[in-house]
């Protein structure tokens, strides 16, 4: 089976396929500026985004994990989740609280789905 690996660096691959499934790394959109709300609608569009290019869709998602730096935001960043899942297949998902690699990043997720 091959893999196929997208947007590799030295130090990862942004999109990774094998056999029928996507992987993708995870996505943060960390500016100082913006909330928990607008870093999950950046973190989704960049999922949208990746997933196309992969040969997959959000409806093909089969799991997601979320990183939240505080509990605190958890709220407000499942009100922009719900917002985006609400016409889509749910996928599993686990959400937990994390250290991220920069104080200004306060979510970041994982994903894995099928292709196309």
């Amino acid at each position: 089976m091959a893999i196929e690996r997208i947007h590799s660096t030295d130090r990862m691959s942004r999109i990774v396929k094998h056999n029928g499934t996507v992987y993708l790394c995870g996505q943060t959109a960390g500016q100082a500026e913006w909330d928990i709300a607008e870093q999950t609608r950046q973190c989704l569009s960049k999922i949208e985004n990746l997933l196309t290019e992969a040969g997959s869709n959000t409806a093909s998602i089969l799991s997601v994990t979320i990183y939240i730096r505080d509990m605190k935001d958890f709220a407000a960043m499942n009100a922009v989740w719900d917002a985006w899942v609400a016409d889509l297949p749910k996928p599993a998902r686990a959400c937990v609280e994390a250290r991220m690699a920069r104080p200004e990043i306060l979510v970041e997720m994982t994903v894995t789905a099928a292709e196309a």
